[in-house]
């Protein structure tokens, strides 16, 4: 993909102002921090006086880092929480949101378990741990180990409300810092079930159907697949028009930025 981006580069219409120096500091969600360093790689390609700088923290973080004036974008996985909302103004931040693309969330397992199809109910009970052993929903005689999120990811948050329907996650689950620890744990666990974001599905991994609908990028556009979402990049304010940081928050708009989230394996919003 990245010499295919820096390709795109040389004909880039993105340009900043003339012999201006800046710098755009990102923090937030590790779901959407791999649109946001193609993004940023993109985007410095073409204006080398602008520094971007992507740190993946979590979206309740990124969301801190914006109401501390220590970001200026504040990448998130989730709509930022009305506490946030409040929070932010109390400092004087007024919070605005971009949709920059959307994502699906897929049920992650080792491409050795022969189950291939599991309902909304079913990974509710597994997470709940009423459901202990594969063999109850098809699979072979072992313990379901299961993998989550850590509780300050926006990931979480989705899957609490998607699938948990807010019932707290059993005591026995394992809990990660990201949606790349989640699938290398999957990876190397036969028992494992896991849950990230449709951008981290490859052949390491095999995701389920849920409720008979496989995750896909055709499935999220269509609103099929059950479980599913936007992806943010928050501002203070709209930023001003033709200023680095509004050219960076538009990219998803542009052909270049729709190609650059398909690459990566989320759905571009412009094709919802």
């Amino acid at each position: 993909m990245k010499k295919k981006i820096l390709a795109m580069t040389a004909a880039a219409a993105v340009a900043a102002s003339a012999g201006a120096s800046d710098k755009i500091v990102i923090d937030g969600s590790t779901t959407v921090g791999p649109i946001a360093k193609a993004f940023a790689e993109y985007y410095m390609a073409a204006n080398p006086d602008v520094n971007i700088t992507v740190s993946e923290s979590g979206s309740g973080n990124g969301a801190k880092a914006m109401m501390n004036a220590n970001c200026e974008i504040a990448i998130m996985s989730r709509p930022m929480k009305q506490t946030e909302f409040k929070a932010a103004a109390e400092k004087g931040i007024q919070p605005v949101a971009h949709v920059v693309a959307l994502d699906g969330l897929p049920l992650l397992v080792h491409p050795s378990n022969p189950v291939q199809d599991l309902t909304v109910e079913q990974v509710r009970k597994i997470y709940l741990g009423e459901i202990s052993n594969w063999k109850e929903v098809g699979g072979p005689d072992k313990a379901i180990v299961t993998i989550s999120r850590d509780t300050n990811s926006g990931t979480y948050e989705t899957f609490a409300k998607l699938i948990m329907n807010k019932e707290k996650i059993g005591g026995k689950c394992e809990y990660v810092g990201s949606n790349g620890a989640i699938r290398q744990r999957v990876q190397s666990t036969p028992a494992a079930i896991g849950y990230a974001g449709l951008g981290f599905v490859d052949k390491t991994v095999k995701a389920l159907k849920i409720n008979g609908i496989y995750p896909s990028t055709e499935t999220v556009q269509t609103g099929e697949y059950p479980v599913a979402r936007p992806l943010f990049m928050y501002t203070d304010g709209y930023p001003r028009l033709g200023s680095p940081l509004y050219q960076f928050v538009t990219i998803h708009l542009t052909e270049d930025g729709q190609e650059m989230v398909e690459e990566i394996g989320f759905v571009p919003v412009t094709a919802y």
